[in-house]
């Protein structure tokens, strides 16, 4: 497995724009070295690849980027950080509630979406039986 990867690669691999991933290396959340004769040539390693990763499920989550920093610095950190763990578990705490109560609504709308279907098709059905006994 490659352990090195250009802005392009990840770009096109995470399906990002190269101005999001600089971004996220200017809020700390990436650090790539630095090639080439001027030193701009951008050069990110494997844990580059895994915090961008992390870093986009994180956002689709509904992280901010202060939370998916605490976060991986905590998935980074030795296992025996108990204060770093509490906060971790009551970030994770409060986005599962924020996202089970977006599953009840939605289960609920995709409900209410269903009976109005079916309202409408029996209105059609019925116009459709008058329009041909007219």
């Amino acid at each position: 497995m490659n352990t090195q990867f250009t802005i392009t690669e990840l770009a096109r691999e995470f399906d990002v724009t190269p101005r999001a991933i600089r971004f996220y290396e200017d809020q700390g959340l990436l650090s790539p070295s630095r090639e080439g004769s001027s030193g701009l040539r951008r050069v990110y390693s494997a844990r580059d690849r895994t915090r961008l990763k992390l870093t986009l499920r994180g956002k689709r989550l509904g992280f901010t980027l202060s939370e998916i920093r605490d976060l991986l610095d905590v998935y980074e950190s030795p296992t025996d950080t108990v204060p770093q763990l509490h906060a971790f578990l009551a970030t994770v705490a409060r986005h599962r509630d924020v996202l089970e109560r977006q599953l009840e609504d939605l289960n609920a709308t995709l409900e209410d979406l269903a009976q109005y279907e079916a309202q409408a098709r029996v209105l059609l059905e019925n116009g459709t039986r008058e329009t041909r006994h007219a």
